[in-house]
């Protein structure tokens, strides 16, 4: 679904943020990148969506070759939900099919169908200042489902959320994510989200990538992050990120 190889970025004369990088995501996989503060994670989706263009590399969507601003071929949702406040829930989890141009109205049912699914019929009419913050990342969500797209980068969006609310959006997410198939690239600081989260780890160290295999059996459940095993994985999740060799 996704490959990068070799790639290599750099801001103007600055260290490079990247050098040599290769990492690839399976059709259906849940993958997630972490690394310390700066280490290039938010950079890495602004080149996978043709925000900002490789110095040297590529990078395969589909194995067609990502260049220029093609967001069109990803959804994308960023930390912050952007839910735009003069519309509600439901004006704003139509404004994909209306910048593909397509049509509303053929598609109200099954949006509304979607809704429910995600426990938002009550609010469709709601203005986001109505909502919780869950809700509103929920909301965002699917916002982001409904660009139709295979491939989903989704960039810290629990991030700003208490951890109770956290818990409920992973269970949700998990649940959901299994029921839909779907791909993700997932940027997150959380060591526990990423365990919990994902088939594979992406670690950013210096201007390199570590792989990390998550071997924890699926159908998961928040309670995994009081097992030892998850225990001992996150230990060692964070030794490497806090030791560059």
């Amino acid at each position: 679904m996704l490959q990068i190889n070799e790639l290599f970025f750099t801001f103007g004369k600055e260290k490079p943020i990247f050098e040599q990088l290769s990492l690839d995501v399976k059709a259906g996989e849940f993958v997630s990148v972490i690394g310390a503060s700066g280490s290039g994670k938010s950079t890495l989706f602004k080149l996978v969506t043709g925000l900002l263009e490789p110095d040297q590399g590529e990078i395969l969507i589909n194995e067609g070759k990502v260049t220029g601003k093609r967001l069109g071929q990803v959804g994308y949702m960023p930390q912050k939900d952007l839910l735009l406040p003069w519309r509600t829930v439901l004006d704003n989890v139509l404004l994909p099919l209306e910048m593909a141009k397509g049509n509303k109205k053929a598609k109200l049912a099954e949006v509304r169908e979607w809704l429910a699914r995600f426990g938002l019929a009550d609010y469709e009419n709601s203005y986001p200042n109505e909502l919780s913050g869950g809700m509103r990342q929920r909301v965002a969500f699917l916002r982001t489902l409904m660009t139709g797209k295979d491939l989903l980068l989704l960039d810290e969006p629990f991030g700003a959320l208490d951890s109770m609310t956290k818990r409920n959006m992973h269970s949700w997410l998990l649940g959901l994510w299994g029921e839909l198939q779907k791909t993700v690239l997932f940027i997150t600081h959380d060591l526990e989200e990423a365990l919990l989260l994902s088939d594979r780890i992406y670690v950013l160290k210096g201007e390199g990538i570590v792989e990390w295999k998550v071997d924890l059996p699926r159908p998961r459940n928040s309670a995994l992050i009081y097992q030892t095993d998850f225990i001992r994985m996150r230990k060692e999740l964070e030794w490497l990120i806090q030791h560059e060799n």
